[in-house]
């Protein structure tokens, strides 16, 4: 069986991460974080290659996919390709020993699955049984292993060594990916596709100027992805608290350039490898 899992399109999921870091915090890491990007050659080489793809492929396929099919089928394809996901959560979820959130994502597949038609609609969400999303990359965080370096593969957008051998296990065993055939893979791929062209579609504002309007995009999606993958990892929402919240950009722009003597380095807004 050859269907691709939704993140296929893993440039659009981690241009979602992004917006979401952008909406709430600076875009950089916080003071006392490291960067860790060995191969940087290779990776900028490999995002100057994403952005090629987004500019000739992947934008155009999306203001297409948008602008020619109505909103309730792309959040339907959507869903199902979300839906899809749900089994492999269930298993890093028992690899996790987070028995709750295994069962909660067993409850909503289930309802999903058979309420929501195939998952073409998103009931669980309705009757507040949320996802619980996860991944083998958290699986291994959880076990002590490390972060690694900081990797760019083409197409599939920004990783970490961790996240790559994770988004591998996690492909690998999903257990949709041994019981279901062609013609129905061919189906399930398609989907995905269209889940990320969705993705790109709706977020199409704020991955533009990202990508071509900052002026080292390769540096800022670095420093965004790792933001929001370290939170992801790091607890909830509730246990969240962004120290820089009320920091003013603009002003700490200004005293860098009057105080010679200013450490830039104490500076949220600071990004040493935007250079």
């Amino acid at each position: 069986m050859r269907f691709l899992p939704s993140r296929f399109f893993g440039q659009c999921s981690a241009f979602a991460l992004v917006v979401l870091v952008s909406a709430c915090g600076p875009a950089t890491l916080p003071p006392g974080d490291q960067i860790a990007d060995a191969d940087e050659a290779r990776n900028r080489a490999a995002h100057d290659l994403n952005l090629s793809l987004d500019r000739a492929l992947l934008g155009p396929a999306s203001d297409a996919y948008g602008s020619g099919v109505p909103e309730p089928v792309r959040v339907g394809f959507s869903n199902f390709a979300s839906n899809l996901n749900q089994p492999g959560y269930v298993l890093n979820n028992l690899l996790q020993l987070r028995l709750g959130d295994a069962a909660q994502n067993t409850l909503r597949f289930a309802l999903n699955t058979t309420v929501g038609v195939a998952g073409l609609f998103d009931v669980a969400s309705a009757l507040g049984v949320h996802e619980a999303d996860t991944d083998f990359g958290e699986t291994l965080h959880i076990y002590g292993v490390g972060e690694g370096d900081y990797v760019v593969h083409p197409f599939f957008g920004p990783s970490t060594t961790r996240d790559t051998v994770g988004m591998v296990v996690d492909y690998a065993m999903n257990p949709l990916r041994h019981y279901i055939d062609t013609p129905e893979s061919t189906y399930l791929t398609a989907t995905s596709v269209a889940s990320g062209l969705n993705s790109r579609y709706e977020f199409d504002g704020t991955i533009d100027s990202i990508l071509y309007e900052s002026a080292d995009s390769y540096a800022q999606l670095r420093s965004l992805y790792l933001q929001q993958r370290r939170y992801e990892l790091g607890g909830s929402s509730a246990d969240y608290e962004d120290p820089y919240a009320d920091a003013d950009p603009a002003a700490a722009a200004q005293a860098v350039a009057a105080d010679p003597n200013y450490d830039p380095y104490s500076d949220p807004y600071f990004d040493p490898y935007a250079q």
